[in-house]
């Protein structure tokens, strides 16, 4: 086992619009902002994506070497990179429309991960979302298994196989983050409170649930932990939940409780443990929101923050 993450998912270009204009085209894919953050703040990353071997697709592949992280080869295969057209309201929050496919083929040339992520459209988008949650299984014999369902309602064609899936990863995953907004689409007759004591008994040792302004909370078998959003200007909400699944990982990492031999350990975290991750996790995503785009914070500027 490596003590290097493995981030498993999409990659594609974000053309951003606002009242009809286009702004601008920016590296986006919610695991690739979990893989970048992760890189910024000096882990150790592998990441399987499917881009295309394209100008845009080298773009992608600059964006991310240059947080230090590393392609896993095989992930420039697609015809085409994908893309997502954002548009941006008056609020800052984003509406996307898509242009992908996520396949994936044969086994990552990588060494067995400590921690391997995966969220959003890999979770059940055709064909590759069956090859991820193959890989998911392979690679929890060695690795915590973290999730972010990320739901795109705009890709989903049958609402209650898309469920079916998310509840599969649940299933495999040490931990998983969802927002409110995911939940309310899963599942309108329940509560985010429901929903994540729900999950957590699936077998997750601890499920965190994003509201915006709100802040977040958490449940574990200790019980469930509540923690406010920091304060800060909103510049706009791109990235900020990818952020916070970031910051997430980074605070367990440093809490020495990642990988399958600590799993046990993970599942037993106190309250006043799990507060903590979930202030690491608000302020990582705080920052975020501060900038324009999906800008994860390096070290530095957590540090300043």
């Amino acid at each position: 086992m490596t003590n290097r993450a493995l981030v498993i998912g999409e990659a594609l270009i974000d053309i951003v619009q606002r009242d009809g204009q286009v702004l601008g085209e920016h590296v986006g894919g919610s695991p690739l902002n979990v893989a970048v953050g992760l890189g910024r703040l000096d882990r150790g990353v592998d990441f399987l994506t499917h881009i295309g071997d394209d100008e845009r697709g080298r773009r992608i592949v600059e964006y991310v070497e240059a947080s230090g992280v590393r392609l896993v080869p095989g992930s420039t295969s697609a015809a085409r990179t994908p893309t997502a057209a954002a548009s941006i309201d008056e609020n800052g929050a984003a509406t996307y429309t898509f242009d992908i496919e996520w396949q994936l083929s044969g086994t990552p040339e990588v060494a067995p991960p400590l921690v391997a992520h995966t969220g959003s459209i890999a979770g059940f988008l055709d064909p590759g979302c069956l090859a991820t949650a193959a890989l998911l299984d392979a690679y929890r014999l060695a690795a915590t298994i973290t999730f972010d369902p990320n739901v795109r309602p705009a890709l989903i064609e049958d609402h209650d196989q898309a469920v079916d899936r998310i509840n599969r990863l649940v299933e495999k995953a040490d931990v998983v983050k969802a927002s409110d907004e995911d939940l309310h689409w899963i599942d309108p007759t329940r509560t985010p409170e429901q929903m994540a004591t729900a999950w957590q008994s699936l077998g997750p040792s601890i499920v965190v649930v994003t509201m915006g302004g709100d802040g977040s909370f958490a449940v574990c078998a200790a019980g469930t932990v509540r923690v406010a959003a920091r304060p800060v200007e909103v510049v706009d909400t791109v990235g900020a939940g990818d952020s916070f699944m970031t910051g997430l990982i980074d605070a367990l990492w440093s809490l020495d409780l990642l990988g399958a031999d600590r799993r046990a350990d993970l599942a037993r975290i106190d309250v006043e443990a799990l507060e903590g991750v979930l202030r690491a996790a608000a302020h990582a995503s705080a920052v975020t929101v501060a900038r324009a785009g999906a800008d994860l914070p390096d070290r530095a500027a957590l540090q300043l923050g």
